[in-house]
């Protein structure tokens, strides 16, 4: 199975292929460059592989919530590219590559969403490696973050970086390490759309859409 991937709703952008597990990837900080760096790496990622786009089986994306001109972006290529040559796609919660990417069995995702918010989700990984979502992703201030239980989960992401102090007060007693740098990755994003693909969720390139955690109507807001 050929997956190509990319991510580029935070301040990190990645392009991936992975090749029957065998995983490529660019990826570079640079925020507000996006758009100019992920046609290029992904074809620079095809080009060194020697794998046309009629060659992919499906591309996955980063579908948010994160940044709104990166989750657009994302969108906005995933669309153009998948278009181009019938592609079928697979939109990757961002929050879930966040997870993903760490090498925790359990974590508490979260992205800083300004406004004093952070988008948030808890994840726990599987027998085969992959995180799945506990309860529901969700915009909320920092101390109304949804509770877990059990000890031993970790921190992960810009918004323990952001608001370390009052999510660190919220999950007292189940947070044992925190990675404020940890970010979502397209390789991450790639090895999760593996699965999905075979759950049969690739969508047509029209539903490459994204998700905002502030759509109301897409996500729960929690004060």
């Amino acid at each position: 199975m050929i997956i190509l991937a990319l991510e580029t709703a935070t301040e990190a952008c990645s392009a991936a292929l992975n090749i029957d597990g065998e995983i490529r990837e660019r990826f570079e900080i640079a925020p507000r460059e996006h758009s100019m760096l992920i046609l290029p790496m992904l074809e620079s990622l095809l080009t060194e592989a020697d794998i046309s786009l009629q060659q992919v089986d499906a591309l996955a994306f980063g579908r948010g919530p994160g940044a709104f001109t990166g989750v657009r972006i994302g969108v906005g290529v995933a669309q153009g590219v998948a278009f181009g040559v019938d592609l079928p796609v697979l939109p990757i919660s961002t929050l879930a590559a966040l997870a993903q990417a760490t090498d925790a069995v359990q974590v508490l995702a979260a992205i800083d969403a300004r406004m004093d918010e952070v988008y948030w989700g808890s994840y726990r990984r599987d027998k085969g490696g992959l995180m799945y979502l506990q309860g529901e992703e969700c915009v909320a201030a920092p101390d109304a973050t949804p509770t877990v239980s059990g000890e031993g989960w970790l921190g992960a992401g810009s918004g323990w970086n952001m608001y370390g102090d009052s999510l660190g007060a919220r999950h007292a007693g189940q947070v044992s390490g925190v990675a404020v740098d940890a970010l979502p990755r397209a390789a991450a994003v790639s090895r999760l759309a593996v699965a999905a693909f075979v759950a049969g969720e690739a969508v047509g390139a029209e539903q490459a859409l994204p998700v905002y955690l502030r759509d109301t109507v897409t996500w729960k807001k929690i004060r």
